[in-house]
């Protein structure tokens, strides 16, 4: 009887074991297409530093892009199940019949960036400037930028020569000092700014003028609809470790050492300027405060950049925010 015992016993924990291994083998796959010279590349080593992805039992594949064009793509090709973009890509995607949503991910916003010696101190001292704007005439800070000058009875489009381009090109030009100011994207401002160029103006602090209440996250995790929709424990599961990963970077500056050599940051003082304005970027705030300040932002930007931007939206696409749920 003792040897019978013992064998149930045995029996048991090998059973348990393999149980064990199975459910740990059984993590949920979710593909991410994500820019090369984009941030969620630091999350993600965050994450998986600390397991994080595999206490949420997920398998997180993630495929680098070169262009935020491609990652779209990515995603329209069903080659990846998360990218991020902005809500007004979705909202356009919605109202052509094709149902992503959006969850926050990210406030931080780009700013106009001068050399430390220069003159220009003002929206105003842009006028007849060399101006460079990273991306495109619809790029959405570039638009804001329009909408503030025009407060204050300045036509940057055509009170200044512009330059468009892609953001690490014209943070060099602007360096060597071929443009007289660049804006460009938060990191590559934090760049910039590590290297000694001035902050004229934050995008963000643009948005009190234009009637905007808080800071809105314009960039999200954007995925399918219908697939949120059968998997939605999957995808709370996913917010939550990126929440965490997010919260890691907002409160330890040791845990920025992980991250400092995919920034290329090889000292102290630009590791310190990337770290705050990262952190200054978390989203915070409820989902129904973010998707009023975007229904306000639409029709700022609709107005600037018309149907080339929208289409023939006069509103966001209801359904744009994605409700987590739980």
């Amino acid at each position: 009887m003792p040897g019978l015992r013992l064998s149930v016993i045995l029996a048991g924990l090998i059973f348990g074991t393999a149980a064990f291994a199975g459910l740990a083998q059984a993590a949920d796959t979710i593909r991410l297409a994500i820019l090369k010279t984009g941030t969620f590349a630091w999350e993600l080593a965050v994450m998986r530093a600390h397991g994080l992805d595999q206490a949420a039992g997920l398998d997180i594949q993630s495929t680098e892009l070169a262009t935020p064009e491609a990652v779209e793509v990515a995603l329209n090709a069903g080659a990846a199940d998360v990218i991020v973009s902005d809500w007004l890509w979705v909202s356009r995607a919605r109202q052509l019949g094709d149902k992503l949503v959006f969850y926050p991910y990210s406030s931080a916003l780009g700013a106009v960036m001068v050399p430390q010696d220069s003159s220009i101190r003002t929206l105003a001292d842009l006028k007849g400037k060399k101006l460079a704007v990273a991306g495109g005439p619809l790029d959405k800070s570039w638009l804001l930028l329009r909408g503030a000058a025009k407060l204050e009875g300045l036509d940057l489009a055509s009170q200044a020569s512009i330059a468009y381009g892609a953001p690490a090109l014209l943070a060099e030009k602007t360096l060597q000092g071929e443009m007289d100011a660049t804006l460009n994207f938060w990191n590559f401002c934090a760049a910039l700014e590590a290297k000694g160029m001035r902050r004229l103006v934050g995008i963000d602090d643009l948005l009190p003028k234009l009637g905007i209440k808080g800071r809105p996250a314009l960039l999200g995790y954007i995925f399918r609809e219908d697939w949120a929709q059968a998997h939605p424990r999957l995808v709370d599961r996913f917010i939550e470790a990126t929440r965490q990963a997010k919260e890691r970077l907002a409160s330890s500056d040791e845990e920025w050492q992980r991250v400092a050599p995919l920034l290329g940051a090889n000292d102290p003082a630009t590791l310190a300027i990337f770290r705050t304005r990262y952190r200054q970027g978390i989203p915070r705030r409820p989902i129904a405060q973010e998707e009023e300040d975007a229904q306000a932002l639409f029709s700022i930007l609709a107005n600037l950049g018309g149907k080339a931007l929208v289409g023939d939206a006069t509103e966001l696409a209801p359904g744009t925010f994605y409700k987590p749920a739980s």
